[in-house]
């Protein structure tokens, strides 16, 4: 796969919000007992690719989904795209969402749809209706988007299989496929690799970094794999206790310093 393909200039996402695409003020969450954040601040810069890194536990999941209140914070300010997201209502919050495009660990296909179904169904963050429930009922406009989503991740030829027909990398990158189809202003990615053998991690890293380096959208992602971290990031933010320790141009990242952070957290965390 050619990981640096990119969509048509007629199907380009993204937006500028001034300098910054996200500020994070303060920002504290607890799950009891537990104080997995302590007073976060962070501020990432437009069109931007930056990784976060820890250990397990370090809350950089918890960080990654506060940022779109799936995880509600205790303390701080959330700002994103423009919005203070703190302060957004359930109606004012669903819509902002609709903005972010999000990629798990966990593909979330629909396995008896066809490839093509499940990428329309990216559509639904900003189309309601029949139309973004099956390819049978999309417009010609709608299917030609998807499967320009699904060329910019090599798998136009797989849009009439099932899903549940699909190897695990080629499922992942069905599921971007379909975060691209909502056309998001942010994209954030916690461990899309953690789930796949080494090739299809590289090629699912490297397809997400380029679609957003040649959109311009800004990228923030999670992932354990150092070679991942240094190649596929420009800035590099770390996490230790609930507390950012770590911030550096990924250009002056080395792995045997990365390795040393992962292990000497994962020791402490011990």
């Amino acid at each position: 796969m050619d990981s640096t393909a990119v969509l048509p200039p007629d199907t380009a996402f993204g937006s500028e919000h001034g300098d910054y695409s996200l500020r994070v003020s303060g920002l504290s969450k607890a799950f009891g007992a537990l104080s997995v954040l302590q007073g976060v601040s962070l501020t990432i810069e437009a069109g931007r690719a930056v990784a976060l890194i820890g250990a397990n536990g370090a809350g950089k999941s918890t960080l990654l989904r506060s940022l779109i209140r799936l995880v509600e914070p205790d303390e701080g300010k959330i700002e994103v795209l423009g919005e203070t997201v703190t302060a957004l209502d359930a109606k004012a919050l669903k819509a902002f969402r609709s903005r972010i495009g999000m990629v798990f660990q966990r593909h979330n296909l629909v396995g008896r749809l066809s490839v093509l179904t499940n990428v329309i169904h990216g559509a639904q963050a900003r189309e309601r209706g029949v139309r973004t429930w099956l390819q049978a009922f999309a417009t010609d406009a709608m299917r030609k988007e998807a499967l320009a989503c699904l060329d910019a991740v090599g798998l136009a030829d797989r849009a009439l299989q099932r899903a549940d027909s699909l190897s695990g990398g080629q499922s992942q990158r069905v599921a971007i496929a379909r975060m691209l189809m909502q056309r998001p202003e942010l994209i954030l990615a916690d461990e899309p690799d953690a789930s796949l053998d080494p090739r299809s991690g590289e090629e699912v890293m490297g397809l997400l970094y380029n679609l957003a380096r040649n959109k311009g959208v800004t990228l923030v992602v999670i992932s354990h794999r150092i070679e991942h971290t240094i190649r596929y990031s420009d800035r590099i933010v770390g996490l230790a206790e609930g507390k950012i320790i770590l911030d550096l141009p990924s250009s002056e990242a080395h792995a045997s310093n990365l390795l040393a952070f992962f292990n000497r957290e994962t020791a402490e965390a011990a």
